[in-house]
């Protein structure tokens, strides 16, 4: 199938069937399915009725997995074939009309109607079906018209170049499959296991979780599933965006499809080939591209009524002016017939699907998973982007910002604490002892750590009583001075978390801790800003810490201190007037990405928070949020584009053909020059500078 008038085509056809409903036909995965009484109706009868209008026909088992075609070169293809010998017809009727016009016309002839009875066969099995206005039937009617009217030249250059169309839109339509296609190659399709101490060879189709598999350097890794042994850096672009490979060790994920870049890993598979983030991505995609955006909705409805509408209309063409002023009979005919092919509504059809195919694949390369068409037009309209705090903005987990030592050093104070914490599992003693490793402090022996619950932490360094905790708890085991109070207090203004160290009953420093913002936090605030949308921070955390990751990073309005449901109701408000896209991580951010008009959901975040939202970024980067907002925009302005072409050609053309100016041969660049060039123009939506942040509104 090359565009959504084929999908349409074989919908009709198979959808007035007897105990058929239900029929679905995805272009993009070349798939139907259909539910079936076979009382009624055999499987093998809905197998032909799809094989009668010109297109093969394969059952799929439940078990078995969807297989794509292998390519073929496009000159080895029926519609290939077509062309060629179309070519070679035309060429040799002008060549021997140049010596003998008799027996050039009668080649003509037999060229026009030979070369238009495939499309005939396929134009009356349609309408047998119950889907009479196919551009098959609309071509099908003009050339043995042309022929029947003496004009069998224009009648065969006709069919010649709809057959080369047709070659055209089937590469357009495998170019723009041929991104998601990639994407599911990545997997490899044999993987190396380990068991009882042996490596053996499998088809990665086989691998089951608890496995051990093999990824050596320069392999793609064939499993989702963690580190056991060894650290290598990773290629994810392909399923992240990230351009730049990064570190993955033991108990770190892995996604199946990475390429191990400079030493071997031994991982723990955790899905199955069908479960994996590959497949799962390209299914997410195929989905979206299914499922139709309102304009495409509108164009589908619209459609329906075009067709028709320009049939009568050149039936009327052909007929009112010989009656009524005396027209000539065989001009008004030829004009009527020109008008058919310009009633085909492929081009128009395939406008939207197109773009929003092309930017669905476009978007996945990059990391970012757009639920669908629909999804794509609303994240175009967007005003404001809210956002969640933690792991959103920031990293997720606390890092040390400052260490204030009253009496000695700031370092000897961090190497003291991290003795005390080295034993914690706490998110603020991982952050301290992380702190003390990355500036390579000597190790300090602490004795009798003991973890006090909901308080802090203590032990004995080198003799000393040591005390670790927040303020309040820290006032209670020790004097804190006024000149450390007051720092604390300026630490905590500034949307810190504070860890207190006493020393024998006495406040000797303090260390700040807090969720920083990530790497490329402001530069995507920014980048929203370029764009015209506005940003909104809300968060659970105290509303001290908001203000200060918002002003830290510019944000419009940061709020802080909100459960769930507040998101909620903020959302909602700010909904009422305004596009809204909420950008969140975790299993208390689902209810607000699915409150917002559209929710996005940091690839790192949970299942819940992924399957809630409309858009998945799989590199976990803030300014994919932007990115994503300009590729709707530059689809929706695609869009534009592509109806415009549609219908600014076929109405030039129809008033030319009308007046006489145009003929038939002309009339086919109407059609198939249409759909063509609405195809290359989506197509170019799969360039990276598509998404380039700065694309302009939908308005613009």
């Amino acid at each position: 199938m090359d565009c959504a008038s084929c999908a349409n085509t074989i919908r009709t056809a198979v959808g007035g069937m007897e105990g058929v409903s239900d029929v679905r036909v995805s272009v993009t995965r070349e798939m139907m399915s259909v539910s079936l009484d076979e009382t009624k109706t055999p499987l093998a009868a809905v197998r032909d009725r799809v094989e009668s209008l010109g297109y093969g026909a394969e059952l799929l088992t439940e078990d078995e997995p969807a297989r794509r075609p292998v390519p073929i070169a496009w000159w080895r293809t029926f519609k290939g074939l077509h062309a060629i010998v179309g070519g070679a017809a035309t060429a040799l009727s002008f060549a021997v009309s140049h010596f003998s016009p008799q027996v050039g016309h009668w080649m003509f002839v037999a060229a026009a109607i030979l070369l238009a009875l495939p499309f005939a066969r396929r134009a009356f099995a349609a309408a047998r079906a119950g889907a009479p206005f196919t551009i098959e039937m609309l071509m099908t009617i003009a050339v043995f018209g042309a022929v029947l009217i003496g004009e069998p030249a224009e009648a065969t250059v006709v069919v010649f170049l709809f057959a080369s169309g047709e070659v055209l839109e089937a590469y357009a339509a495998g170019r723009a499959r041929a991104g998601i296609q990639a994407l599911a190659s990545l997997v490899p399709d044999r993987a190396f296991i380990e068991e009882n101490g042996l490596v053996r060879e499998i088809p990665a189709s086989e691998i089951r979780p608890g496995q051990i598999v093999l990824a050596r350097p320069g392999d793609h890794v064939a499993a989702d599933g963690t580190v056991v042994e060894g650290r290598a850096h990773l290629d994810e672009a392909a399923i992240t965006g990230e351009s730049v490979p990064v570190s993955r060790g033991p108990k770190e994920k892995v996604f199946a499809g990475s390429i191990v870049v400079d030493a071997a890993l031994r991982i723990r598979a955790e899905k199955t080939a069908s479960d994996n983030t590959i497949a799962r991505i390209v299914q997410l995609v195929e989905e979206a591209q299914d499922a139709k955006a309102p304009a495409e909705r509108f164009i589908d409805a619209f459609s329906r009524i075009y067709t028709p509408l320009v049939a009568a209309l050149g039936l009327l063409v052909a007929v009112i002016p010989p009656l009524v002023i005396d027209g000539d009979w065989d001009t008004w005919i030829y004009r009527g017939l020109a008008l058919l092919l310009i009633g085909c509504p492929c081009a128009l059809v395939i406008s939207v699907p197109a773009a929003v195919a092309s930017a669905l694949s476009s978007s996945a390369r990059a990391g970012i998973l757009v639920k669908g068409g629909v999804i794509l037009e609303t994240i175009a309209k967007a005003d404001v982007v809210a956002f969640d705090k933690t792991g959103t903005l920031t990293k997720g987990k606390p890092a040390v910002t400052e260490v204030h030592a009253v009496e000695g050093g700031a370092a000897e104070l961090l190497a003291l604490a991290s003795a005390i914490e080295a034993g914690s599992n706490h998110p603020l003693a991982e952050a301290i002892v992380a702190e003390a490793k990355a500036k390579g402090l000597a190790s300090v022996i602490a004795s009798s750590v003991k973890a006090l619950a909901g308080r802090g932490v203590s032990g004995l360094v080198d003799g000393r009583a040591i005390f670790i905790g927040a303020p309040r708890f820290a006032a209670e085991e020790g004097k804190i001075g006024p000149a450390l109070a007051d720092r604390i207090k300026t630490m905590q203004q500034a949307g810190n978390t504070i860890a207190v160290i006493i020393a024998d009953g006495v406040g000797i420093g303090a260390i700040a801790l807090r969720d920083e913002p990530r790497d490329d936090a402001r530069q995507g605030i920014e980048a929203l800003r370029a764009l015209g949308v506005e940003t909104v921070m809300l968060s659970g955390d105290n509303p001290a810490t908001a203000a200060a990751i918002g002003r830290a990073l510019s944000i419009d309005d940061a709020r802080g201190g909100l459960l769930p449901a507040d998101k909620v109701e903020a959302l909602k408000a700010m909904s009422q007037k305004r596009g809204v896209v909420m950008v969140g991580d975790g299993i208390n951010d689902a209810a607000a990405l699915a409150a917002a008009s559209v929710g996005m959901a940091m690839g790192s975040g949970t299942g819940l928070a992924r399957e809630t939202a409309g858009v998945a970024l799989m590199g976990n980067r803030v300014v994919d949020v932007a990115r994503a907002i300009a590729l709707g925009r530059a689809t929706m302005a695609n869009i534009r584009q592509n109806v415009a072409i549609a219908l600014g050609l076929k109405a030039v053309f129809l008033i030319t053909t009308v007046f006489g100016i145009t003929g038939l041969w002309i009339a086919v660049f109407a059609d198939t020059g249409a759909t063509v060039l609405v195809t290359l123009n989506a197509m170019r939506l799969l360039l990276p500078r598509a998404g380039a942040i700065g694309a302009k509104s939908p308005t613009a």
